[in-house]
């Protein structure tokens, strides 16, 4: 009878700790040639959603299950977490973990996989940047990357790190960088990951603002197991897009995993119309039609009703143009899928 007090503890423990009480650990995520892989040996294909900050949707009061679960219900199997540069340094790095965490353990809990993204937009070789909320330095964005490879270290959920947003120097007006010089700093990168501990997948991008990858035909990133990032938003190029994307990027996938960590678009008179996002529907029939037939992955931007181009237009999670034809494009996709269950 002495034992029954910590038998009781114990079991109250268990109750009070979602990751005991329920058996929600997701395979571990690694390369091999050029698919994405669980570690029971099945290919993974990844389609998602890109949230916006945590800071941010902590400070709207929208950081929480409900949010994930929306996610979710539109056949999202990953989600990409944009950190700013400014937000992490705002926050610190303890309060921002946490926001980190309860994201993590919301996806866990719903089956999805993590995309943490340091979400700078510039040339970081010069440290110069496209706004002031995309400012950081090499010594930073090194010590972001150390901290998330110790802290997720045995977390299977964080599959992947996007090293770095998108690259690019603004036609010079953010300084020059040539792809060896990128190449090295993504290299280093990967080699903090990896002393660190981490499995996650490193994700590199290109130039021009993340889009363009023809540098790695014949210069590739010195390291196994990375996957490569494009954002082939609308405007990037004229129609027809397809033979453009499969010299600009896509021919990348024959050889190694590709996951397009932003796409979407938006009519030229919806809120927040910017270049290089304005299309229609028929970019939508493109990119994901593309996507399919080549094994590519992709997570579409964004979820909120504020930054743009949305999927949302309010806290309802009313699916806007874009969210319709998106929403209606993952579930299909997730339907289709071994133990697929059907959405409500």
């Amino acid at each position: 009878m002495k034992t029954l007090p910590v038998i009781l503890i114990s079991l109250l423990l268990l109750a009070c700790n979602p990751c005991f009480a329920q058996n929600t650990t997701l395979p571990q995520i690694s390369v091999q040639g050029n698919k994405f892989v669980t570690s029971d040996g099945k290919t993974i294909v990844f389609r998602g959603l890109d949230t916006s900050d945590p800071d941010k949707l902590e400070r709207d009061k929208h950081w929480n299950k409900e949010y994930f679960q929306a996610m979710k219900s539109w056949g999202a199997n990953v989600v990409r977490f944009p950190v700013h540069p400014n937000a992490w340094r705002k926050q610190g790095q303890e309060n921002y973990l946490k926001l980190l965490d309860q994201g993590v353990q919301w996806a866990t809990e719903l089956g999805m996989y993590v995309i943490i993204d340091w979400h700078s937009i510039g040339n970081l070789r010069s440290e110069l940047y496209q706004r002031g909320n995309y400012e950081t330095t090499k010594k930073e964005t090194f010590e972001f990357w150390r901290t998330m490879a110790q802290h997720y270290k045995g977390n299977t959920t964080v599959a992947m790190f996007e090293l770095f947003n998108e690259p690019t120097v603004m036609g010079g007006a953010a300084g020059t960088c040539t792809w060896a010089q990128w190449k090295e700093i993504v290299e280093e990168m990967i080699v903090i990951i990896r002393a660190n501990g981490s499995k996650a997948v490193p994700l590199v991008a290109g130039f021009n603002w993340a889009y363009d990858l023809t540098p790695v035909a014949q210069d590739p990133i010195k390291a196994e197991g990375i996957a490569y990032v494009s954002h082939p938003y609308p405007q990037k190029r004229e129609k027809p897009w397809e033979p453009k994307w499969t010299a600009d990027w896509g021919f990348v996938a024959k050889k190694y995993p590709v996951i397009l960590t932003e796409i979407g678009f938006c009519g030229p008179d919806d809120k927040g119309a910017h270049v290089p996002v304005i299309s229609d529907e028929s970019y939508g029939d493109a990119i994901t039609k593309y996507a399919d037939e080549n094994g590519i992955s992709y997570t579409v931007w964004v979820f909120d009703p504020q930054w743009s181009p949305m999927l949302i237009s309010d806290w309802q999670f009313t699916p806007t143009r874009q969210g319709r034809y998106f929403k209606g494009a993952l579930q299909k996709y997730s339907q289709k899928q071994p133990g697929a269950q059907s959405k409500k």
